[in-house]
């Protein structure tokens, strides 16, 4: 795939208006965007993301173009995993909600930069150590396990980073507007709205950990890796206050996530050993598509996890309702619903 300069500063250019238009037509005012807004707006960026898809497919191939709806889906399931861990801070913050658009939006624009950061030390490293598949492989089957079975429910507003934060920073009590700092009796302080931020950045930086080598998993070029990671952030603001109150219900999303870093963690080592042949393809001889697991399978395979965890989510979670009303009838104990296990390093 033969990407020119002149294609990368256009989809670079572009993307910076996307999130300039998102800061002066919506977050500039502080205001809580209605459902209607953000389900617009979110089908909106959705759309564009799989029209874009469609057209890397028509004109580069679409062995490409599926590379990049897979690596899209891997993206945007993970980008859900990062909406709880945003609802977590902002809630242990007690971050207005008129403001929590602007932290969305500065934790969206740090997520890209360290993303793209990423992904450029990502293509240099594959470009001269083909070891490093092994690597990225184990990595993510050390994070599908602990997606699984970490149950890591520790509020990150209160984890060791933070902690080190308010010990370096004077900060005030309360929040002062979307104000990150704030003179106080000739003294500059800062506000609970930076330490916000701070924290949202921090959990950025250890979930680019996470998706740079999963999205490397399932193609090897930084074009789509960068492009796949744009849209999955982009709308992502929209899709928070969308599905808000529908994220703590989403009790099987870890172990959802778990599946596909697992997939793409197995990918990664198969590719790395240049498993390249397989008894029942051609009398044992090397498969058509090359070493590893072919691009047909995986794009069905990831796209089956993200409908199917919310899906089992929330009917397990509403059994459990229904299970707690009939309870509250017939005068039995009230069993609670299951604590979801999602990632919050």
């Amino acid at each position: 795939m033969e990407i020119t300069p002149l294609v990368w500063t256009i989809t670079l250019a572009v993307t910076v208006l996307f999130f300039v238009y998102e800061f002066f037509a919506h977050v500039r005012t502080p205001h809580e965007p209605t459902i209607g807004e953000s389900a617009r707006w979110s089908a909106f960026y959705i759309g564009l993301a799989l029209l874009f898809g469609v057209g890397i497919g028509v004109v580069s191939g679409w062995g490409f173009g599926g590379e990049y709806f897979a690596g899209y889906l891997t993206e945007k399931a993970l980008s859900v995993d990062n909406l709880f861990v945003f609802l977590i801070v902002m809630t242990g913050f007690a971050v207005p909600k008129k403001y929590q658009q602007k932290v969305l939006m500065i934790g969206i624009i740090i997520a890209l930069v360290l993303r793209g950061g990423f992904i450029a030390i990502g293509a240099a490293l594959i470009d001269n150590f083909s070891w490093i598949f092994y690597i990225f492989g184990a990595l993510l089957l050390f994070l599908a396990y602990k997606q699984a079975f970490g149950g890591d429910d520790h509020n990150p507003a209160d984890g060791k980073f933070m902690r080190l934060v308010r010990r370096i920073l004077p900060i005030t009590d309360e929040f002062h507007e979307d104000k990150l700092t704030v003179k106080l009796a000739g003294k500059r302080f800062a506000t609970p709205m930076l330490l916000t931020i701070i924290a949202i950045g921090f959990i950025d930086l250890v979930f680019a950990v996470d998706s740079i080598p999963a999205i490397y998993g399932l193609t090897n070029e930084a074009y789509i890796v960068f492009t796949a990671n744009a849209f999955a952030l982009m709308g992502l603001r929209q899709l928070y206050f969308l599905i808000g109150g529908l994220l703590e219900r989403l009790v099987y999303l870890a172990q959802g996530l778990a599946v596909i870093l697992a997939f793409i963690g197995v990918k990664l080592v198969f590719h790395a050993l240049h498993v390249n042949e397989l008894p029942f393809v051609n009398g044992g001889g090397p498969p058509p598509w090359g070493p590893g697991i072919p691009p047909w399978f995986s794009l069905p395979f990831i796209g089956a996890a993200p409908p199917l965890a919310p899906l089992l989510s929330l009917r397990k979670t509403r059994g459990d309702r229904d299970k707690n009303d009939r309870g509250r009838v017939d005068g039995e104990p009230v069993i609670a619903a299951p604590e979801s296990n999602h990632k919050s390093q």
